[in-house]
């Protein structure tokens, strides 16, 4: 298969790609920094929990 004849597949191919709508990504972006933040806020939790505690063991 030729170069051109790949490029021609793949921007058939792309034509047929159904794309999410502009309210679809903000939603999905909305969603995974959300998600990020919670984790951040978990982990950050947890670290002081435990660093905290070794405090406590180890003197």
């Amino acid at each position: 298969m030729n170069l051109i004849q790949y490029f021609r597949d793949s921007r058939a191919e792309l034509s047929r790609v159904s794309w999410p709508s502009r309210a679809q990504v903000l939603e999905g972006t909305q969603a995974v920094l959300i998600f990020v933040v919670a984790l951040t806020l978990i982990v950050y939790a947890l670290d002081l929990l435990f660093s905290n505690l070794m405090r406590v063991v180890l003197p």
